[in-house]
């Protein structure tokens, strides 16, 4: 049957999205056209539309209540434990709930779709395994060649709630040149976090080269998480650049984004740069007296949060 998929559309130009609300309201299809020209930027697997596939492998997943890895099975939060499934195969848990779950849609035009996930209403099951209840609101628009996403926390509950948020968007590379090995990424961070088993241990090193000094596709082997992000008008702004097509790709989110996991797919027709409020495993951190940017809404508080993708 396959699932559910929302479009959204700029009729001026002719970009495009494609949102699956059923399947962790993943945008796993962005479409920009530049002078006349279709760049497809998002990365995913064939048979995507199906629903057979791994969620977190294809478009733009949103990890949330937490990005990354959590060490083992277990969350510890003001002594009580709670269990969370194993996710990534090596006995942890690993990029929160609402990936793989359904979202509801509760307003759609042409040019931008908005959906919502909260815990009690659509998982309960997911109060056994959180400390407190949780809603999570997202808005995809598309105008010209920016897909614009919005993300919006709430705290229902009456008890503090712990979060992280992150998306994990597969850009394609090469963007029409002929090879990956040649396309330029720009990061600016700082300084590297220590992992070990994919896990934050709290060292840090300081970065060796000026932040902004592009890197080669070729010489990138990652799945690790950085920090120290460089901003300007508390905007970070990273790139993946084709010299031979001459195309861009420019993400640029907000100072609220603590942290980049970057990440190499083994397929290596992608490279994910990923935006996390926080590093992988920071309630670890935490207890261990290191600040992973874990963060913390009162009752009734939210969060909110911009991303944009722009092709030039």
């Amino acid at each position: 049957m396959g699932l559910e998929v929302v479009e959204i559309r700029d009729e001026v130009t002719g970009s495009y999205a494609k949102i699956a609300p059923g399947f962790g309201f993943n945008c796993f299809e962005f479409v920009a056209n530049v002078d006349g020209q279709e760049v497809d930027v998002l990365w995913k697997v064939e048979g995507f539309e199906d629903g057979n596939t791994r969620p977190s492998s294809s478009g733009i997943p949103i990890l949330f209540p937490f990005p990354g890895r959590l060490k083992g099975t277990k969350l510890i939060w003001e002594d009580r434990e709670f269990q969370i499934p194993e996710g990534d195969g090596r006995g942890n848990a690993i990029h929160g709930f609402v990936f793989k779950r359904a979202w509801r849609v509760i307003e759609q035009t042409p040019t931008k779709v908005t959906a919502e996930f909260q815990s009690s209403k659509d998982d309960a099951t997911l109060l056994e395994r959180w400390p407190t209840d949780f809603k999570i609101q997202a808005t995809y628009e598309i105008s010209g060649s920016v897909l614009t996403g919005t993300y919006r926390i709430e705290n229902p509950s009456s008890k503090p709630m712990p979060f992280g948020l992150g998306t994990h968007p597969y850009f394609r590379v090469p963007l029409g040149g002929q090879s990956a090995d040649a396309c330029e990424i720009v990061v600016p961070f700082t300084f590297s976090w220590e992992f070990k088993d994919q896990l934050a241990s709290g060292n840090q090193f300081n970065r060796d080269s000026d932040p902004r000094q592009p890197m080669l596709f070729k010489d990138t082997h990652y799945d690790d998480g950085f920090g120290g992000l460089e901003c300007e008008d508390g905007l970070c702004t990273t790139s993946i650049h084709d010299p031979e097509s001459g195309r861009t790709i420019i993400q640029q989110f907000d100072d609220q984004f603590e942290s980049v996991v970057l990440y190499n797919p083994g397929h290596r027709e992608a490279f994910c740069i990923e935006p996390y409020t926080c590093i992988p495993d920071a309630f670890v951190l935490r207890r261990q007296g290191y600040d992973g940017g874990l963060r913390v809404l009162a009752s009734g508080d939210s969060f909110e949060t911009v991303i944009r993708i722009r092709v030039t």
